[in-house]
């Protein structure tokens, strides 16, 4: 049996104002500690800097942005590195269970319960009006916050080891997410996030 056609179905969340899905294990040709240790090794990590209400800050995280276009956010541009083989494996297993296809990916690097992710959308021009987002998480289990703009509904999600939480529909127009600092001792986390540049 195909590794990437065996049955491995989305849990469909229930979510106002938007499409949310999740799978606790994504099928993949390796442990997820294997994976977990070749992309640190293999990626060529960055420590970037973004503007946030006018000021310039370095994120606290490090970041890689591989695929076929580039993509800007934040004031940010970044110029992509083409998909390694590892990467390419991957991307074929996600496309395999959400049913869509990505160019391109953005892979983050929280070292320590001090690396974050500020509340954001992914609704960049370049992603098109109702982006297709999927979330793979490797390593350390992070509490994934989400926050509806209007309602100020909040959702707190533990992304665990291997697995990939799907967004879609109208979620990025109508809700935030992000990943709080914490001062708990956590191991590393690696997030991969596959969308398609338009």
């Amino acid at each position: 049996m195909d590794l990437f056609t065996s049955a491995c179905t989305l849990a469909p969340i229930p979510i106002r104002d938007g499409e949310l899905a999740f799978l606790p294990q994504l099928p993949l040709p390796w442990p997820n500690e294997v994976v977990l240790a070749r992309l640190i090794e293999e990626t060529a990590w960055r420590e970037e800097s973004v503007v946030v209400y006018g000021k310039r800050h370095l994120q606290p995280r490090l970041s890689a942005w591989h695929g076929e276009k580039g993509y800007r956010y934040s004031g940010l541009s970044l110029a992509p590195l083409p998909f390694t083989p590892l990467l390419d494996t991957i991307r074929r297993a996600v496309e395999a269970v959400t049913g869509r296809r990505y160019n391109s990916v953005l892979l983050n690097y929280y070292r320590d319960g001090r690396d974050s992710m500020g509340m954001h959308s992914d609704d960049e021009p370049e992603l098109g009006s109702q982006p297709a987002i999927a979330s793979l998480s490797f390593g350390a289990t992070r509490p994934f916050i989400l926050r509806h703009k209007h309602t100020k509904e909040t959702l707190k999600l533990p992304l665990t080891d291997g697995s990939l939480l799907f967004m879609a529909g109208p979620m990025q127009a109508n809700w935030m997410h992000g990943i709080n600092k914490t001062a708990k001792p956590v191991g590393a986390r690696l997030n991969l996030t596959f969308r398609n540049i338009v």
